[in-house]
């Protein structure tokens, strides 16, 4: 094991879900996703990250932050929604959740409640 990334030590069926979530990405993730690149380069947030049996929507790893966008169905699903927040703080990271509605009516606010939740230094124009 020595000497390989940790993506080379992810199962294949993983990377493979993982390119799968990001090829069909709604507008709603494809548009934070764009926002999040211009107004917070440096935090460096990736889309769609293997994290044990999950995947984020985003994720800072610099920042320790997940980012998840969430749309009607997790009104249905908050037990596993729970679940899921308590395994990604067990890993150290934090959890913020918007829905779509609230990034796409109000897309800056949404970044600048990002901003807050980064080290300054990562933080870009909404230091």
């Amino acid at each position: 094991m020595d000497g390989l990334t940790k993506r080379q030590l992810l199962p294949a069926v993983t990377v493979f879900r993982s390119r799968e979530l990001r090829r069909n990405a709604g507008p709603v993730e494809r548009a934070l996703k764009a926002a999040l690149r211009r107004a917070l380069p440096a935090a460096g947030f990736r889309h769609q990250v293997p994290m044990g049996p999950y995947h984020a929507d985003f994720c800072s790893h610099s920042a320790k932050l997940i980012v998840e966008v969430d749309d009607a169905t997790h009104a249905e699903r908050r037990a596993h929604d729970e679940t899921r927040t308590r395994f990604l703080n067990a890993e150290g990271y934090r959890v913020l959740r918007f829905w779509n509605n609230d990034v796409m009516g109000n897309i800056e606010g949404g970044l600048a409640e990002i901003a807050r939740n980064l080290p300054s230094e990562l933080r870009g124009s909404f230091a």
